[in-house]
């Protein structure tokens, strides 16, 4: 299954994407407003047991941004569940070098529909640290809507921050 941007594809991970992975991950600013669990420094390792566990996904919910088959970029969904089950956070990360260029307002707006046509969902929803406007834009560019703001809500590299909610809703 792919995905097809303006000058990207979005498509599962493979073998081979480990070294492109770790390149464009290795960014400390990349890292900066990802949760603890994306490592930084980001090693050839970590690539590696990353790629390794979504070889075989099913379904496929997490993905690899890529331009001419190089991993410029990860986006993917975290299925929730009990009461939640209908509902998946959404994830995103991109090179620094390719910030600012529209790829990812694009990326969201494809894995989003994505997600509304071929799974079970009706709502997905992503969070973002108050550092990160760029972010934020990055939602709103894709028709997420801002929830609230869980004040003090997250600490990350010692900084304690707020938490901004955003969401989409199934038409």
């Amino acid at each position: 299954m792919e995905l097809k941007g303006t000058g990207f594809t979005i498509r599962g991970w493979k073998k081979g994407d480990e070294v492109s992975l770790q390149k464009h991950a290795n960014n400390p600013k990349v890292s900066a407003c990802l949760m603890d669990r994306f490592p930084s420094p980001y090693t050839l390792e970590a690539a590696m047991y990353w790629v390794d566990n979504l070889l075989d996904q099913d379904p496929l919910i997490n993905f690899a941004i890529t331009i001419d088959d190089e991993v410029i970029g990860g986006i993917g969904m975290e299925p929730r569940q009990d009461v939640y089950r209908k509902t998946a956070i959404l994830g995103y990360w991109l090179s620094e070098e390719l910030w600012g260029k529209g790829i990812m307002p694009e990326a969201v707006k494809l894995v989003t529909n994505y997600a509304f046509t071929q799974l079970d969902l009706i709502r997905l929803q992503a969070s973002v640290y108050n550092k990160n406007p760029a972010s934020m834009r990055v939602l709103e560019k894709a028709g997420y809507q801002k929830e609230g703001v869980m004040r003090n809500a997250v600490i990350k590299n010692g900084i304690i921050m707020d938490e901004h909610l955003y969401a989409i809703l199934k038409q």
